[in-house]
């Protein structure tokens, strides 16, 4: 999926500058990386504000046109107001095509309804991580990653080590643990039905 957005050049700079942008529906931003000046930007926030609620607008490839020049970036990082419903400064990083790029892309969790967990056990299905560090080049940059739970089992948990990843995608973990992904538990009704269940069964007949 291909995204642009436009920005101007920010000459402005400064918090009262940028507090006076703000109110005049701007918003301010930053492109950094790949070994040229840092470039303060400026972007229409409700264009922008509608763009943040996408997905794919965290984890992928992003075309900023900046007064008519376009760089490919990704974004970094987000600043929002404490309380309003207001982004209030973007960061993008500019991409090299060559040079391979740490980005964490969101989880999609497939076939639940139809495994054993769920469709047998009655399980709820903990959805213990949503997004996951990965490294690869840009152009094997997935918008997410799939986790198929059509053999989960009752009880039964998936680690990292567990996915499958694209072609070209890596783990970019920071820790040598095996964190667990999606785990299927029952319900305490359930589980306390259950053992209500096999302590009848236990007891002698009268």
């Amino acid at each position: 999926m291909s995204i642009t957005f436009k920005a101007t050049r920010r000459e402005q700079q400064g918090s009262s500058a940028s507090r006076r942008l703000r109110r005049a529906g701007q918003l301010p931003g930053i492109i950094y990386g790949a070994g040229k000046q840092a470039t303060p930007i400026l972007m229409n926030h409700n264009d922008l504000f509608h763009l943040l609620k996408k997905e794919t607008f965290h984890s992928s490839l992003l075309t900023a046109e900046v007064d008519g020049a376009k760089e490919t970036v990704v974004l970094r990082d987000t600043q929002w107001h404490p309380y309003k419903r207001q982004a209030l400064h973007l960061d993008f990083q500019r991409v090299d095509a060559k040079q391979a790029i740490h980005i964490k892309v969101p989880l999609h969790f497939t076939n639940g309804e139809v495994s054993p967990a769920v469709k047998l056990g009655a399980c709820i299905i903990a959805h213990v991580m949503t997004e996951l560090d990965i490294k690869c080049l840009p152009k094997d940059l997935p918008e997410y990653i799939d986790v198929d739970l059509t053999h989960l089992e009752v009880g039964q948990s998936l680690h990292v080590s567990h996915l499958k990843l694209p072609n070209g995608v890596e783990l970019a973990q920071h820790t040598d643990t095996d964190p667990v992904v999606v785990s299927a538990q029952q319900s305490r009704l359930d589980a306390a039905a259950e053992d209500a269940g096999e302590q009848a069964g236990s007891e002698p007949a009268a």
